[in-house]
């Protein structure tokens, strides 16, 4: 009987594209060490400004209160696009539901991923008014109600990618309160309209 050569059932490892030096790829997107995929260069954190407060916002007065209000929404922004939570968390007094709650969303996002492209656009101040304390404000509190254009750009959550780039308006209302010679957010929700 003459010997045959047939392929083996399991055939020996050939180089891969990890063991000769390139990334693993999914869907276009490098897969990191951690398993995350890798976020695109040209989309970096640092490639995201920090918002300045502008110097009428350092003023105990409505419009401080309202450009402070519009300062923390560009913070906010910021914040998912970098993964930097502490500049966010600076503005707002300690214990705030409405706060705590994006940055604790952010930093789960940030403990695993990454996001870009999210932006948002103040197109309307509704209202700029003292709100009373027996409304559960604190004293010296401003509510500041505004209209956002809004999109949320790209995140990665692990090795899944969402895209969501269509633009949406919603309402946006921070209370903010001047502690300690500053304006800080002190209560926030999104309205809901029927």
């Amino acid at each position: 009987m003459a010997a045959t050569t047939t392929a083996p059932i399991y055939p020996a490892p050939t180089s891969s594209a990890t063991a000769s030096g390139e990334a693993a790829m999914s869907g276009g997107y490098q897969i990191g060490p951690d398993g995350v995929l890798v976020r695109p260069a040209e989309h970096a954190a640092s490639t995201y400004t920090k918002p300045e407060l502008p110097e009428e916002a350092k003023e105990n007065t409505e419009r401080g209160a309202e450009l402070a209000a519009e300062h923390y929404l560009a913070t906010l922004s910021y914040a998912w696009n970098t993964g930097d939570t502490q500049s966010l968390a600076s503005l707002s007094a300690e214990g705030v539901p409405f706060a705590d709650g994006h940055i604790e969303a952010i930093n789960r996002l940030y403990a695993n991923g990454w996001a870009y492209g999210n932006q948002a656009q103040v197109t309307d101040i509704v209202t700029v008014d003292p709100v009373a304390e027996e409304e559960g404000a604190q004293p010296n509190t401003i509510g500041v109600d505004f209209h956002v254009t809004t999109t949320n750009g790209v995140s990665c959550k692990e090795q899944k990618i969402v895209i969501s780039k269509e633009e949406y308006t919603i309402g946006f209302a921070l209370w903010m309160t001047w502690q300690d010679g500053r304006w800080l957010v002190t209560d926030g929700y999104i309205p809901h309209e029927n």
